[in-house]
């Protein structure tokens, strides 16, 4: 009777255990124009051959959540299977103002605006779904704001886990050491997403955090 019942939660365990697999979901998490959208459309071009989504220089281009099925990351012997969710940038303040600085007109920078805020609040919502995120940090700005404090607040809260993509380490003031320093408690990578600078590593990474 007692090994019929640890032979049952046995395959009850490995049951939950590649159920979960397989709908594993991984999250872009950052502020605006940190370049969450372009290291989506880096993995995706590199593993599907197609891009997630637009990149835009005006903040809030990515106003809604995009998800991409099925991607399967392969390093050396080792490989992930995942489902890709790129959300719209976390801020914790929105004024229309800045997209009018932007090049908008205002009756479009006021509707930007009111989308940006939904997009904040879609994104935080959607974490209590995600397995494991990619938080995006702009390397080359200071990482200890109030946007990105807010954002691991919220992983660390939920205990998700967490890879730092030092992002824009191809521009001059890139200093991935200060975001290492900001964020000791999670592996941090240095990545160039528009031109592919160590993405290979940031791979291995990726691996490493939801195997």
């Amino acid at each position: 009777m007692i090994k019929g019942l640890k032979d049952f939660l046995y395959k009850l365990f490995l049951f939950n255990l590649f159920r979960g697999r397989k709908d594993l979901k991984l999250g872009l998490y950052g502020p605006p124009n940190s370049g969450k959208t372009s290291l989506a459309n880096r993995i995706c071009q590199d593993w599907l051959g197609e891009e997630m989504g637009s990149v835009s220089k005006v903040p809030h281009e990515t106003r809604h959540i995009q998800e991409k099925e099925k991607i399967n990351v392969k390093s050396g012997n080792k490989a992930i299977t995942f489902n890709l969710v790129d959300t719209p940038g976390i801020a914790t303040k929105i004024d229309y103002e800045d997209f009018i600085k932007a090049g908008l007109k205002k009756k479009e920078a006021q509707e930007r605006a009111k989308e940006a805020t939904k997009g904040v609040i879609e994104s935080i919502r959607w974490l209590d779904s995600m397995d494991a995120v990619i938080v995006v940090l702009d390397s080359t700005q200071d990482p200890y704001s109030q946007v990105n404090i807010t954002i691991i607040g919220n992983l660390a809260a939920r205990n998700i886990p967490v890879l730092v993509a030092a992002n824009k380490t191809d521009l001059k003031k890139a200093d991935v050491k200060k975001i290492e320093a900001a964020f000791p408690q999670y592996p941090v990578i240095g990545i160039s997403a528009e031109y592919g600078d160590s993405v290979e590593e940031f791979y291995d990474e990726l691996i490493k955090l939801v195997r």
